[in-house]
């Protein structure tokens, strides 16, 4: 059988010797933090919670002066209204706005998660970082001293501190929340750290730099703990939402923050006695938002996560 076409030298092209062609770079190099922000902003769902926690974030700061009550006004000729045109969220037991004490227990509550966070990143990241550096006998003796304070529940912290101050006429205050989650919520980031610490420390660089003499603590500083940050700042986007459950949970039983001030937590718990007589609002509001601080600050993390797992890059 005859071929259609016939193959001829002009149909093919020689190959470029050109070594500076070979060399240029097609595409312009990514460093690591840009990289992630932009793996992040593929998480659509990631986005979703920044995308809300920044509107907490604004709302709580310029929600309370948004409909002209102030959260400690008392009107009660407006008691227990349901939610409308005046009062967008209703009112309580006591006639206050419950859109103005929404946004300032919004406040109250991002501002102890977020310290909760920040402190027991600061304690657990010195504790797990010196003790994944130290010898093996002290490493030990500061991981059981850790274990014995987790082993402590932090609701005994709070009681115990409650009836302190309690007596001095002062009362659960915010400084008590979160010095109660501080006592014992660092050791979980202690433990993440020093396990990172002992991965890293014997990595290559790390044993160069001990080999020209550095010091432990210049290298913990300057090589180990930046090269952990990625585990440590998932963990610190999940701190702050386990943080906030906890104090709603503790204002939700009678030892958070006191009137008329108010957090998500104790506005659910002052909106239960709203079921026996219909007013379902006032304790169905406060939880739907303590749900999407929730949500918000998990699917970050999760997607943070994602973001600084460098096995995930495409």
């Amino acid at each position: 059988m005859k071929a259609e076409f016939e193959i001829t030298k002009d149909m093919f092209a020689p190959a470029l010797t050109d070594t500076k062609a070979a060399e240029t770079i097609k595409r312009p190099s990514i460093k690591y933090w840009p990289d992630v922000w932009r793996r992040l902003k593929m998480n659509k769902l990631a986005m979703s919670g920044l995308v809300l926690i920044g509107i907490f974030v604004i709302m709580s700061i310029i929600g309370i002066h948004i409909n002209g009550f102030s959260y400690f006004e008392q009107d009660l000729d407006s008691i227990n209204l349901k939610p409308g045109a005046q009062h967008w969220f209703g009112t309580d037991e006591l006639g206050r706005d419950l859109f103005t004490r929404i946004w300032l227990g919004a406040r109250y509550s991002l501002f102890i998660g977020v310290m909760a966070a920040a402190i027991d990143f600061l304690i657990g990241v010195i504790y797990g970082g010196v003790a994944g550096m130290a010898s093996k006998r002290i490493d030990n003796l500061m991981m059981r001293i850790a274990e014995v304070i987790y082993s402590i529940p932090y609701l005994l912290i709070v009681i115990l501190l409650s009836v302190v101050f309690s007596q001095s006429g002062q009362g659960t205050s915010l400084f008590i929340l979160i010095l109660a989650m501080s006592l014992t919520g660092w050791v979980p980031m202690a433990i993440l750290v020093r396990g990172q610490v002992l991965q890293l420390k014997e990595s290559e660089y790390v044993l160069a730099a001990e080999s020209l003499g550095a010091d432990k603590k210049w290298i913990l500083a300057k090589h180990i703990i930046p090269n952990t940050l990625g585990p440590i700042l998932v963990n610190v986007t999940l701190t702050i939402p386990r943080a906030i459950f906890a104090e709603a949970t503790l204002s939700f039983l009678g030892l958070g923050i006191q009137p008329p001030k108010s957090s998500l937590g104790s506005l659910a718990n002052e909106g239960l006695a709203g079921l026996a007589v219909g007013n379902e609002y006032q304790i169905l509001i406060p939880a739907i938002f303590i749900s999407l601080i929730m949500f918000a600050f998990n699917v970050l993390g999760d997607g943070l996560r994602d973001a600084l797992d460098p096995r995930l890059r495409k």
